[in-house]
């Protein structure tokens, strides 16, 4: 599945698809310029997958001047926010379900789509940057202390 939250009002533009293979991902890109406002640009924070780095993803992003492909590390924060909303996909409703096939399970994916988007919620750090970066430290102290 692909996934694209917009961090500003929660909503998810999804796409299930049995492969993530370039040309899938480029569907997925046409799937979020049609259900965008066009005048808008997008900024879309990916991983290193292969598939966003291939050379038919660079020339459409070329050929469509408002995606702007940011490609970061897979465990960075800034994927947290979409990570967090798989994980609820997961938790409430792939492992709740029982699919005969894999039709049936791309199906209750949508469906959980279209329920969540119904009312979405913007995701909001409760952390303070302070007591973040005092648990990095705290890391930082038992990695020196390993060594």
């Amino acid at each position: 599945m692909f996934a694209a939250l917009n961090r500003l009002d929660g909503n998810v533009i999804g796409d299930c698809l049995p492969r993530h293979r370039h040309q899938a991902f480029i569907r997925f890109l046409k799937k979020i310029d049609a259900e965008t406002l066009s005048p808008l640009d997008l900024h879309l924070i990916v991983d290193n997958y292969g598939t966003h780095k291939h050379p038919r993803v660079k020339s459409w992003v070329r050929r469509h001047p408002r995606f702007h492909l940011h490609v970061i590390p897979t465990s960075s924060s800034w994927l947290n926010m979409v990570e967090r909303w798989f994980r609820d996909l997961t938790d409430k409703r792939i492992r709740r379900g029982s699919f005969r096939n894999v039709r049936e399970l791309m199906a209750a994916i949508d469906a959980y789509v279209h329920h969540h988007n119904l009312k979405p919620r913007v995701f909001t750090w409760t952390a303070s940057a302070e007591s973040i970066l005092a648990n990095v430290a705290k890391c930082q102290e038992a990695l020196d202390a390993l060594h």
